[in-house]
């Protein structure tokens, strides 16, 4: 089985959910603790794929957790150079999050334009089921290049977090 490594950063605003989503994907688990990343932190997951021929691969992800305050912003795009994905993490509480997402898209779009986006809009565990789809659909970017899919998520209970990174990873090999 061949090993290929591959580059992905988690963008969004400050306290968005950004490390703990990774820390739910890459260690299965979950803090009401909040930890602020400064600057960047970078993890390790493997993630097992089929390619098109059926041959199996491990895809090594390396994913970098991004500092999402603003005095960082002008930064970050250093950070983002030789990545192949991202995942644009907004928090479904605070409005003013996924009004950002358009802008955090372009960003790294405009360091990676060909890379892939996934949009996570997290914390949906705090949201009526009822208002949910409509908030999905409200942010759905389907129609932009690059963006895979829009996905609600909850770092707390693991809705769709794996999901998200597997749609990520396959489109990446």
């Amino acid at each position: 089985m061949s090993t290929i490594s591959k580059k992905i950063c988690l963008v969004g605003d400050f306290a968005v959910g950004k490390t703990s989503l990774i820390r739910r994907f890459v260690d299965r688990q979950f803090s009401d603790k909040y930890l602020s990343t400064v600057g960047v932190k970078i993890s390790r997951k493997a993630v097992d794929l089929i390619d098109i021929d059926s041959q199996q691969k491990e895809l090594q992800l390396l994913i970098w957790d991004i500092e999402g305050s603003n005095k960082f912003k002008s930064i970050a795009p250093t950070y983002f150079q030789g990545a192949k994905g991202a995942i644009i993490v907004a928090d479904v509480t605070q409005q003013e999050t996924l009004t950002n997402i358009s802008e955090h898209i372009q960003n790294f779009l405009l360091v990676n334009p060909q890379a892939s986006i996934v949009v996570a809009l997290n914390k949906s565990d705090l949201i009526e089921a009822e208002y949910l789809e409509k908030i999905r659909q409200m942010y759905q970017f389907d129609n932009q290049n690059h963006v895979l899919s829009t996905y609600l998520t909850s770092a707390k209970t693991g809705k769709n977090v794996d999901e998200m990174f597997q749609l990520l990873a396959h489109s990446l090999v």
